[in-house]
């Protein structure tokens, strides 16, 4: 992927909504590890719906990102198709969680497939609105990392935090490399990458959309 497309510099895009994701993860660890209240930060295995967490980001810079597109002449050719292939990534990536689920917590030809599957479904977007879908995409991997990062040392240090506990009647692991691979790198560096980019175009196209209509009925509705 170039680092810039057309008059768009994608790191110089990402940089700030990065370093804001960066920062709202290490707040959460800091909170989990005080054991702050559980409706900002949840304890709970994987973390759901945490008010404090960066899932939810994806779609404030879903929209952010489309209308600095659209405003640098980069948005999709057509924002019908832009939606088509993001939508059409929801089921795609569903079916490799399921494939990833049926693999239990053995890295088999299973969990391969679940990867390739998911990896398709992030992909897809990128039909409907190319750069969109590769600032999403950069994006992603800039705020999942850190998060990779921290889930290692978590796990490593038995830290008590939603970053390394998991349910109850989960197999045992048969090392804290093995747990880290299951728990932390699949989710991260697949599941959560395809959400980010499948949600944030998404978000982005549906934001622009409707802009655009109001802006385009503004000005039809205007006296002549």
């Amino acid at each position: 992927m170039s680092a810039t497309h057309g008059r768009v510099s994608i790191p110089r895009l990402i940089l700030v909504p990065a370093l804001i994701s960066l920062a709202v993860t290490i707040l959460r660890l800091i909170g989990e590890l005080q054991k702050w209240s559980p409706v900002f930060f949840n304890r709970a295995p994987g973390g759901p719906l945490a008010i404090v967490g960066i899932w939810w980001l994806a779609i404030v810079f879903g929209v952010y990102f489309a209308f600095k597109l659209i405003a640098a002449g980069e948005g999709p050719r057509s924002k019908a198709a832009a939606l088509l292939f993001a939508v059409l990534g929801v089921p795609v990536a569903y079916v490799g969680l399921l494939v990833r689920i049926s693999a239990g917590i053995n890295v088999t030809g299973k969990s391969i497939v679940s990867a390739l599957i998911i990896v398709g479904a992030a992909i897809l977007p990128l039909r409907g609105w190319p750069t969109l879908g590769k600032t999403l995409l950069a994006y992603a991997y800039a705020a999942r990392i850190p998060v990779l990062i921290v889930m290692y040392i978590a796990i490593q240090k038995n830290w008590g935090t939603h970053y390394d506990v998991v349910p109850p009647n989960t197999p045992a692991f048969s090392s804290a490399w093995d747990k880290f691979i299951q728990i932390a790198f699949f989710p991260q560096m697949f599941l959560w990458i395809a959400y980010t980019v499948i949600v944030g175009v998404l978000a982005g196209t549906l934001a622009v959309a409707i802009f655009q209509r109001g802006a385009a009925g503004s000005v039809a509705g205007a006296p002549a």
